[in-house]
């Protein structure tokens, strides 16, 4: 049985292995923050959605934008499309798991509109159908993936995929990305 000290260590060198890796995204995460800043100004909308911790990561993105990152600044408009239980439960229910996010997209999301879609795995099937009818309705895409992408890779305008097998290393990774796409956002878009 490994002691307390050893796991934080072996964590700690996994984290930053991973954090590391996220060098080779520059030109994504420059991409990805393009599409966010070119969205906002344009009077367009932020969508996110991910599953469990994906969908916190999600929240607090929205919440990046719509409050604050930093600086003070005006707000901007981000949806998080993984709250609202009776909301997802029902499409859940009356049209399947696959669809909770994609009917949502079809529902707030307009051509122009952004949407953010975070998979650890890059398996999960309403991730995937929440970018092809974000796609449909002439919306702007960044995937932050995991691994080696799995079935979303290639589908969104911007991948940001994480290599790695841990999903706790690549959701941290996922965090850190969000938070960068919010510093260097905020940077470029209107105070007022």
């Amino acid at each position: 049985m490994r002691s307390p000290s050893e796991i934080l260590k072996s964590a700690i060198g996994a984290a930053t292995t991973t954090l590391q890796s996220i060098v080779d995204l520059e030109s994504q995460v420059a991409k990805a923050a393009d599409l966010i800043v070119d969205g906002l100004t344009n009077g367009k909308k932020v969508l996110a959605c991910g599953n469990g911790g994906s969908a916190a990561d999600a929240a607090d993105f929205c919440t990046e934008l719509a409050c604050r990152f930093v600086e003070d600044r005006r707000p901007y408009p981000a949806m998080n499309l993984s709250q609202g239980g009776s909301l997802l439960t029902a499409t859940g229910n009356d049209y399947g798991f696959e669809e909770i996010f994609a009917r949502q997209v079809h529902a707030f999301g307009a051509s122009g509109d952004v949407l953010i879609a975070i998979s650890t795995s890059g398996k999960s099937k309403n991730i995937q159908r929440a970018i092809e009818e974000a796609r449909h309705r002439k919306l702007k895409t960044a995937a932050l993936l995991g691994r080696d992408g799995g079935s979303v890779a290639g589908i969104a305008d911007v991948d940001l995929i994480v290599k790695g097998d841990s999903t706790a290393r690549i959701q941290e990774a996922h965090k850190f990305i969000l938070h960068v796409l919010c510093e260097i956002c905020e940077a470029r878009l209107p105070r007022k």
